[in-house]
């Protein structure tokens, strides 16, 4: 009886287990089929997307008519499941890398924190950034004495997370328990770690608008409702602009449109398949001719004197060692077939698969002192 008793046992916890196993692998099975479904989606956009540069000499806003490529090339998902795109202009917002002091402390003003704290927050920042930065304000950072010593990169960001180390972002974007608060939230949303000259005024956000153009709250509403086509725009419907000085009509002669252009440089792309309750999620950011990189550093490896000497005697006891590694080809060989060259018309950036969109950015925020 008690033989029994553990062979049932056993063999429900078998069933159980092997009814888990089964679940994960159909899953995974699913979201393999998804993710296929997922990157033919993206490029069909990607082709929607090239038609539409070409003919308009570079991509401005999504007022142009590609709001759905799917359906503008016609592409019909497998049965039973359906396709989402959406779009996101990184080029609307600040590129980290070209930003300066005073486009830093405008942002930081812009959402009403103190001039004292604002240029606290750019001058620690800069300090981060760029090398042989002089520090403007009472900062004095001493990132050596650290418990975990360190020293300023001397680059621009490679990750928004690189803030908790910066002396004075970590005290305003993080909360006491070291977890990214508001203030973190809407940096990350105001600006790009890509590098890219100028931001779209197309896609701009309005802290990107009140930072580099220097545009007051109404200049901005108008800008908004030119662009989505709202407010006294309701009739001509979403428009974009084709050059900076037509943005003059709508905001007055004050402001600094010629820190802009009016193409996409950056552009992020969301892919979201739904097959029932299955749900695949595909991001990629990609750049057009000319169009934004990522932020390059060249990494050098530096040589004690006597490793140096060293290495070139061996050089110099082995003449021919550097060429052993190519021989001749020997006769009969056939020539090395040189890669062939797709004319693939964007540089996909990034590629992510199913992260969590972030939520859109939270509202203005009261300001709290350093």
């Amino acid at each position: 009886m008690v033989t029994v008793v553990f062979a049932t046992i056993a063999l429900i916890a078998f069933m159980e287990k092997a009814t888990t196993d089964l679940l994960i692998e159909q899953r995974e099975a699913e979201g393999r089929r998804l993710r296929m479904e997922a990157y033919s989606a993206l490029e069909v956009s990607l082709a929607v997307l090239e038609e539409f540069r070409a003919f308009n000499n570079g991509l401005h806003s999504s007022a142009e008519g590609w709001t759905d490529p799917l359906a503008f090339a016609g592409y019909t998902p497998t049965e039973g499941r359906t396709v989402e795109v959406t779009f996101e202009d990184e080029s609307g917002k600040i590129s980290l890398p070209h930003v300066t002091a005073t486009g830093l402390i405008n942002l930081f003003r812009n959402w009403e924190i103190t001039q004292t704290d604002a240029e606290m927050l750019a001058d620690s920042l800069m300090g981060w950034m760029k090398k042989n930065h002089v520090y403007t304000t009472a900062l004095a950072p001493d990132y050596e004495q650290a418990a975990l010593p360190f020293a300023e990169p001397g680059r621009s960001l490679r990750s928004l997370h690189e803030l908790a180390a910066i002396d004075k972002m970590r005290e305003k974007f993080y909360d006491a328990e070291g977890r990214p608060n508001d203030y973190w939230k809407r940096f990350a949303d105001s600006v790009s770690l890509l590098d890219f000259p100028k931001p779209n005024l197309n896609g701009a956000r309005a802290d990107t608008l009140a930072a580099l153009g220097q545009f007051d709250r109404l200049q901005q509403q108008k800008v908004g409702e030119y662009l989505t086509g709202a407010g006294m725009f309701q009739t001509q419907g979403p428009g974009f602009f084709q050059n900076v000085n037509e943005a003059q009509r709508i905001t007055g002669p004050t402001g600094d449109a010629a820190g802009f252009a009016t193409t996409i440089s950056a552009l992020r792309i969301i892919i979201t398949v739904h097959d029932g309750r299955s749900v695949f999620r595909l991001a990629a950011v990609m750049a057009p001719p000319g169009g934004a990189t990522t932020v390059q550093t060249t990494a050098t490896r530096t040589q004690t004197p006597g490793a140096a000497a060293q290495t070139a005697a061996q050089q110099q006891n082995r003449p021919n060692a550097a060429k052993a590694g190519n021989p001749p080809a020997a006769a009969g060989n056939r020539p090395a077939v040189p890669p062939r060259n797709l004319k693939y018309p964007f540089t996909l950036l990034e590629i992510r698969e199913n992260d969590e969109i972030p939520p859109p950015p939270p509202p203005p925020v009261s300001d709290q002192s350093i």
